[in-house]
C-alpha cells in the first residue's frame, strides 16, 4: 500500500508560525511520526510540500495510477482553489483531508473547504494527531476497496 502525503502553503513554517494555533511540530516531526506509525503496517508514504498551486495540482494528478490513496492539507488553498478540488475529483483516489485546527472556530472565510467536496473524508482540529487518524483512516478505506475488488475479480473467474 502506497500513499501520497501532500501539504500545501506555509506548512513548511509549522513549529515556527503560529505555535498557539499549530501547535510546536514541526513538518519534519509531524512527516517522521507518520512514517513510523506506516512502516509498522508496511505503508509507502511519499511526502510532498509545496507553496504553489500548480505544483500541488501536479503532483495530485502523478499520484494517478502510482498511490492507493491521499492525505491532503491543502492549507489555504482549501479555502480557494477549484483547481485543486478538480484534480483530487480527477484522479479518484480515496482522500482524506487534514487541517491541525479546527477550522469551523476560526474566522469566517476559513470555515468553507472547498477541496472537501472532492475529499472521501475531512479530519479538522485535532493538531499534529489528525494526521495519524487520517492515515489510519486512509489505510482502512484502500484495505476496504481492496477487499472489494478481490471479491469481484474471484466471481469474475
Amino acid at each position: 500500500m502506497k500513499i501520497a502525503v501532500i501539504q500545501g502553503p506555509n506548512l513548511n513554517m509549522l513549529g515556527v508560525r503560529e505555535k498557539h494555533i499549530y501547535g510546536p511540530m514541526t513538518l519534519d516531526q509531524i512527516h517522521e511520526q507518520m512514517k513510523a506509525s506506516a512502516d509498522q503496517h508496511g505503508v509507502e508514504l511519499e511526502f510532498f510540500q509545496s507553496n504553489l498551486e500548480g505544483e500541488i495540482v501536479d503532483r495530485i494528478q502523478e499520484c494517478l495510477g502510482e498511490v492507493d490513496g491521499i492525505i491532503i492539507n491543502p492549507a489555504a488553498y482549501s479555502h480557494t482553489s477549484i483547481a485543486i478540488k478538480d484534480a483530487l475529483s480527477a484522479v479518484s483516489l480515496p482522500v482524506v483531508e487534514v487541517h491541525i485546527s479546527n477550522i469551523y472556530k476560526r474566522e469566517e472565510y476559513r470555515q468553507k473547504s472547498i477541496t472537501a467536496g472532492a475529499s472521501t473524508g475531512v479530519i479538522s482540529g485535532f493538531g499534529p494527531f489528525g494526521y495519524h487518524l487520517a492515515l489510519i483512516s486512509l489505510m482502512q478505506m484502500i484495505s476496504e476497496i481492496k477487499a472489494v475488488q478481490e471479491a469481484h475479480d474471484a466471481k469474475e473467474q
